[in-house]
């Protein structure tokens, strides 16, 4: 089916990354309002945003490499079935512990979209791999920040679990959908589960521009979760004093960012890689600085929103041009490599930017999400690019 990639099969693709992935971020614009129901303290509240990306990076190195074992499409629609349950039982959590083990099942559950991308490169020809990548890649971007305006908004008006309750009605949806349209491919990989592990670990061996993407990677995203898991709180003070819809609306910034992956994916292949990454970390280094002199104002959160979010989206679809350019027939392997590592290093971000704004307030927040940043410029000056096929 190589190179037979329809452009409403694309979009169906596209579309089901964007909703899938935004399960993993409905609860960010709510911890406030979580707060106050289990009258808990936000460091607790934020444990269920950290919690749902570590479930989600886990879901990432576990069934991820299922898609290469086994047909992928099989694999998507079994998994729709514990993303609903899980979006359900969130809704209906009589208390924190229960909720924070739906947050681990939501994450968990909520990898389809890490088997769109590396089926939109197994089904796309080699001259449109990267803009495929980048539509779908597109999609899923969006739903990370979309997500936020829509429950901050659906929060405010009728309660953060009405948010999870619509949330399993998409994905219904969704499944019908899928099961209809999805084309099929068959696994690349012949061999146990343990063997295909071990695969996993032999391409991390063997790949040095994997292992290098993976940690630029994760250092992106760490500082782009430093900010978004804080921001509730942040906005909920003075001189903002503003409710869930306006975290939010502020997710809209962020949309306008994530359309720069397509963009970014059309000219991966034609522009020298090293460039690109260097410009998205400074792009991510400036956004901090907003953060840090006009983080107070809306307009100095607008800026940087916007900025922060075009040099993540320009590192993560650089960083996958190169790990799909080679080895086909382990995309959704390389994708499990790359992807734990991405959401490692986001809830690591999490985790980090929650403890630093109880610690310090927002200008712990700055200090985490910068200091990222420039972990991510050093190891950039100290490793470059390593592929033999660099343009």
């Amino acid at each position: 089916m190589n190179g037979k990639l329809s452009k409403s099969v694309l979009w169906l693709m596209a579309v089901t990354a964007c909703m899938v992935v935004a399960n993993n971020y409905y609860n960010q614009p709510l911890l406030g309002e979580i707060c106050r129901e289990f009258n808990i303290t936000e460091d607790d509240a934020n444990k269920a945003a950290t919690i749902t990306i570590f479930g989600y990076a886990m879901g990432l190195f576990l069934l991820v490499p299922l898609g290469d074992m086994f047909r992928k499409k099989k694999i998507i629609i079994l998994d729709f079935f514990i993303i609903i349950l899980s979006l359900l039982c969130f809704a209906l959590s009589p208390s924190i512990e229960i909720m924070l083990i739906s947050s681990f099942f939501i994450g968990l559950s909520s990898v389809v979209p890490q088997m769109m991308v590396p089926l939109a490169a197994q089904l796309s020809s080699p001259e449109e791999r990267s803009k495929n990548i980048g539509i779908v890649m597109t999609g899923l971007l969006t739903g990370i920040l979309g997500s936020r305006v829509l429950s901050g908004y659906i929060g405010l008006y009728w309660g953060w679990r009405s948010v999870f309750f619509l949330a399993a009605g998409i994905m219904l949806i969704l499944w019908v959908l899928l099961f209809i349209y999805l084309p099929d491919v068959n696994p690349t990989f012949k061999g146990s589960y343990k063997n295909l592990i071990k695969s996993i670990a032999d391409l991390i061996r063997k790949r040095p521009d994997l292992r290098i993407a993976s940690v630029k990677g994760a250092l992106s995203l760490a500082s782009f979760q430093a900010f978004w898991t804080t921001l509730t709180f942040h906005v909920e003070q003075p001189p903002f004093l503003a409710q869930s819809d306006t975290a939010g609306l502020l997710g809209i910034v962020g949309i306008g960012g994530a359309l720069s992956a397509s963009f970014v994916g059309s000219i991966a292949d034609k522009t020298d890689k090293n460039k690109l990454y260097f410009i998205a970390i400074l792009l991510m280094l400036a956004a901090w600085i907003f953060f840090g002199f006009l983080g107070y104002t809306y307009v100095g959160l607008i800026l940087g929103i916007f900025v922060l979010d075009v040099g993540l989206q320009s590192i993560h679809i650089t960083n996958q041009s190169i790990i799909f350019s080679k080895d086909v027939n382990a995309t959704n392997r390389l994708n499990t490599v790359y992807m734990t590592c991405y959401f490692l290093g986001g809830s690591l971000g999490a985790y980090a930017g929650g403890r630093l704004w109880a610690a310090m307030g927002w200008n712990g927040v700055v200090i985490s999400g910068a200091v990222f940043v420039l972990i991510l410029l050093f190891f950039q000056v100290i490793s470059g690019y390593s592929c033999t096929d660099q343009k």
